[in-house]
Order: C-alpha cells, then sequence, then structure tokens
C-alpha cells in the first residue's frame, strides 16, 4: 500500500510542500565523515538513494562535484526535477536495489528517510559494488516523536502532537518500526566493516500550526488513513487544529513552535 502512495502525484506534491527539512547538522555530520575518510581528496559524486522529491538531495549539492538522486516513482522524480534548483544535481527513476551506476565510482551513497524501504540485502551489495575505496554510506531519519517548547504550554502542546503520531502508526507498515529503534537493526545488517551508528542528535526547527497539520498529511500513515476514511483523516487534522488552538488561545495565529526531534545516522566506510 505504502509504495503504491509514493507513485501518486498529490502524495508526491504534499510530499514536497510539507515534509520537514533535512537537518544541517546531520549533513555536516555525513560531509565530514566522508571527507575524514576520504583524506580530504576532491569528492565527484554523490548518489542519494530513494531520493523522493530531492528534499534531501540538494543540501549535498555544494559539497560534490555531481550529485544524483534516484528514486522508483516517476511522481517523486518528476518533482524533484520540477524543483531543482542546482546545476551539478540530476535526477533518475531506477531501484535501491540494482543501481544503475558504475562500479567504484561512487564518493557517497545516501539514503534518507528511505532505506526502511528497500531490500536490505541487495541494496548492501549494490552499495559495495558501486562505492569507491574509501566511498561512504549514510543512512539517516527521524524518531516519530516530538516534543513542543512554547512557554508554559509546552506539556499539553507535545501531548497533543503525540496522540496523532499514536493514531497515524495504527497504519503503519512493519518497515516503519525501524524508525523507532533509531535504525538499530539496519546498522547492524551494514555489511561493511567500519561503521558507526549515532543515535539522538537533537535538532530544533520552528513550525506554524498549518505547517505541523501540513506535516502530517506529507506523511505515507496518514494517506493510507485517507484512502481507509476520507472523513475519519479529515477528522484527525481538524480536531488537531482546533486542540491546538485551544491551547495557544489568541497566539494561535501567529506563534511559531519550537519542535524538538531526534535525528539517527548510520555511516560506514569501504576499505
Amino acid at each position: 500500500m505504502a509504495a503504491q502512495l509514493f507513485e501518486k502525484m498529490p502524495f508526491s506534491l504534499v510530499y514536497q510542500k510539507y515534509m520537514i527539512p533535512v537537518s544541517n547538522a546531520v549533513i555536516n555530520m555525513i560531509v565530514s565523515y566522508v571527507k575524514e575518510k576520504t583524506n580530504e581528496q576532491p569528492l565527484d559524486l554523490a548518489l542519494d538513494v530513494g531520493c523522493g522529491t530531492g528534499r534531501y538531495t540538494l543540501p549535498l549539492a555544494p559539497h560534490f562535484k555531481k550529485v544524483l538522486g534516484i528514486d522508483i516513482s516517476d511522481s517523486q522524480i518528476n518533482v524533484a526535477k520540477q524543483n531543482n534548483t542546482a546545476s551539478n544535481v540530476s535526477y533518475m527513476v531506477a531501484a535501491a536495489e540494482k543501481l544503475p551506476i558504475k562500479d567504484d565510482s561512487v564518493d557517497l551513497v545516501n539514503a534518507g528517510l528511505a532505506v526502511h524501504w528497500f531490500i536490505l540485502d541487495d541494496f548492501a551489495g549494490e552499495v559495495a559494488r558501486v562505492l569507491k575505496k574509501n566511498g561512504c554510506l549514510a543512512l539517516h531519519g527521524f524518531h516519530p516523536s516530538w516534543e513542543i517548547k512554547y512557554k508554559d504550554l509546552s506539556q499539553d502542546l507535545s501531548k497533543t502532537i503525540s496522540e496523532v503520531w499514536d493514531t497515524l502508526f495504527q497504519y503503519a507498515e512493519e518497515t516503519s518500526n525501524h524508525t523507532l529503534t533509531q535504525y538499530q537493526n539496519i546498522y547492524e545488517a551494514v555489511t561493511l566493516k567500519d561503521k558507526e551508528w549515532i543515535t539522538d542528535i537533537p535538532v530544533t526547527i520552528t513550525m506554524s500550526i498549518s505547517e505541523i497539520l501540513g506535516f502530517f498529511q506529507s506523511v505515507y500513515m496518514f494517506q493510507i488513513l485517507l484512502e481507509k476514511d476520507v472523513k475519519e483523516a479529515e477528522e484527525l487534522i481538524i480536531e488537531t487544529e482546533r486542540r491546538l488552538r485551544d491551547i495557544l488561545g489568541e497566539e494561535a495565529d501567529s506563534v511559531r513552535l519550537d519542535v524538538l526531534m531526534k535525528h539517527y545516522c548510520v555511516l560506514a566506510c569501504k576499505h
């Protein structure tokens, strides 16, 4: 069900508009790791696998001569191409388990919010094939639990958001359990021997009520709910907005909330 959702243009557009941006802290961590492992050599090619609409692809552009984003979804790639702002970034439709790349040619294989959808054994084999010597792998995402900080209202706001996540996870596919463990099982499955697992990376972003509601609509679990029961999905958003507005009162339209979340990253190097 979820894989089919990513093929649909309406979902791809919502995803592009509302999915939270990549963490600069995570990007800097990845780039620093690659530079260390490659002894500060010029970085020619990064491959962003499961790139979606390119939200996690473009931040790599300043650090590599070329960046190629691939995704199995035509609609996601079409949206990525429409929103491409970097001359050294290109996109194509391809599968993570059959990378259209020459052997020993890639400095970084990156997958943000994506690897838990792949067939891990096949993907791992492809990673080992395409990476150069000292090339690196980065797999990252964020934990689906948020803490909202705002004056003395933090507890009530956080409780409201937590209950939305609880509702959405009723529609989650088993593969999403990897996000709950911060990719522990994926780290253990990585076949490259030189590897590390960084958890609980603190990231804070500021969001309005409308951006928070939009984000939840960009999550595939909401889209599954929407297909199963349009009325229930719409009521979830309406009720969440009502609760947030009741908590915030007159400030609801203008306030921007600090959203604290935990990111995580698996890093590995081919020797």
